[in-house]
């Protein structure tokens, strides 16, 4: 099992590195919300259901209502609460379709980097950054290594990186990434000005 340190929370951080299916939400939820509250989000949604483990039937199956006020809080799971609630339901629907139920049965049996990053950029919410990413966190922090994994995540694989959440290992590194994005916005923003 993965030691992980994304939320800087260690509760959140122990579902994290042994439910696949919570890591996976967490990355869906790292969209429009702080990093560190994207990846506590699966804690806060398993201790309202009343589960240790996240189980992508009963996600998928739950009364969208139900999981509408799960997510509401206080505090919230997410910044959009009523929309990420459904989506999370969706990729736990595709899961069961398609996976059985289970998360690491993503990447599991992948081939190679380029399957897995087609098969993470199928999910509901996951584009074509967020899988790279994803890719790019399962292959540094999870182990999950298939050939060609650096190449399928891009600039996110890269050895060194401190470019997204596959990079932190902790407060320093958390810092760096938040650095590095915040670089990235800058310069963004001149580009865009000139």
């Amino acid at each position: 099992m993965p030691t992980l340190t994304l939320t800087q929370d260690p509760r959140a951080d122990e579902l994290l590195g042994r439910d696949p299916l919570a890591l996976l939400l967490g990355m869906l939820f790292d969209q429009q919300f702080p990093m560190e509250r994207a990846f506590a989000g699966p804690r806060l949604l398993a201790d309202r259901m009343g589960v240790e483990t996240l189980s992508a039937a009963a996600i998928a199956d739950a009364d969208p209502e139900q999981m509408a006020a799960w997510f509401q809080g206080p505090p919230a799971v997410h910044r959009y609460p009523g929309s990420m609630a459904a989506r999370a339901q969706a990729v736990c629907r595709l899961l069961v379709e398609r996976y059985d139920g289970r998360a690491d049965a993503l990447w599991a049996d992948a081939p190679d980097g380029r399957a897995l990053l087609r098969r993470v950029g199928e999910l509901p919410g996951f584009g074509a950054q967020k899988a790279e990413i994803f890719v790019a966190l399962l292959g540094k922090r999870y182990g999950v290594t298939p050939a060609g994994w650096r190449e399928a995540a891009g600039e996110y694989g890269e050895e060194g990186a401190h470019r997204s959440v596959a990079d932190i290992t902790g407060p320093e590194s958390l810092a760096e990434v938040r650095r590095t994005k915040q670089e990235k916005k800058q310069a963004a923003k001149a580009a865009a000005a000139s």
